[in-house]
């Protein structure tokens, strides 16, 4: 069933998610060649309790898998989510994707945003630019009245015009006393189908996008996805509260 949240739970919602923008932010700054993975996830989790949050994704677990270990997910090149922090460095020419989760007051906040390690190839860098136009269109698209295949249609519209591919077997998802909530939002779809929103649903929002194919692998560790074709993806997330006139970012800083 999907919650509409009060404005008290929105208010908390946005408090966490305001977390996560501000640990982007510090990636942002921290991200660059010869940075391990794991050196980033110290310093995520580390700022994340000092504002008196709770890294959502660590101990995280999906059946048949182990508890996740990171804070965060640390994703590079044709890792498309859920990639484990470790002693790995960053190189130059790289896409670092950083998905964030944060609980605060017993409401979760998430977000996604990639990263260009140095300079980067022209293809990299339109497919960063796609991708988070499409959550831009997805945003648009997510208003009262609409239903969910309106923001799937944005997405892949979009991303195919500029010759692209969206990840298929993955999707956004509700998001608020639990870190994932119905309705699953699809970033594929035809509009006009899909369930309807309200006023008051809060949305984790997260185009996948790929350079070659949309299918998908998970690696031996039971959490790594990665392109079936090993070509460079990129993933953009906001956590977004859908309203009359349209839906409003919770997760900037």
């Amino acid at each position: 069933m999907i919650s509409v949240k009060t404005k008290r739970e929105i208010d908390y919602i946005r408090e966490s998610a305001r977390i996560v923008a501000e640990t982007h932010d510090l990636m942002r700054r921290h991200a660059k060649p010869g940075v391990s993975t794991l050196e980033l996830d110290m310093i995520a989790e580390d700022y994340i309790r000092t504002r008196g949050g709770v890294p959502a994704f660590k101990g995280y677990k999906q059946p048949g898998t182990p508890p996740f270990p990171g804070s965060i997910c640390a994703s590079i090149d044709e890792v498309v989510v859920h990639g484990i922090p470790s002693k790995r460095e960053l190189k130059e020419g790289e896409i670092l994707s950083v998905d964030v989760g944060v609980e605060k007051n017993g409401y979760f906040g998430d977000a996604a945003t990639s990263i260009a390690i140095g300079e980067i190839s022209e293809e990299k860098r339109r497919l960063m630019e796609t991708t988070e136009r499409s959550l831009e269109l997805a945003i648009e698209a997510a208003k009262a009245g609409a239903r969910v295949g309106d923001i799937s249609h944005a997405v892949q519209s979009h991303v195919e015009a500029n010759g692209f591919s969206v990840v298929r077997a993955l999707c956004g998802h509700g998001v608020g006393k639990r870190l994932h909530e119905d309705p699953s939002v699809p970033n594929y779809g035809k509009p006009g189908v899909g369930k309807r929103l309200k006023a008051g649903v809060t949305l984790a929002i997260e185009p996948m996008v790929n350079v070659g194919t949309y299918d998908v692998e998970v690696e031996e560790d039971g959490w790594t996805v990665v392109t079936a074709d090993r070509k460079p993806s990129a993933h953009y997330e906001h956590t977004v509260v859908v309203g009359e006139g349209g839906a409003e970012i919770l997760s900037i800083a």
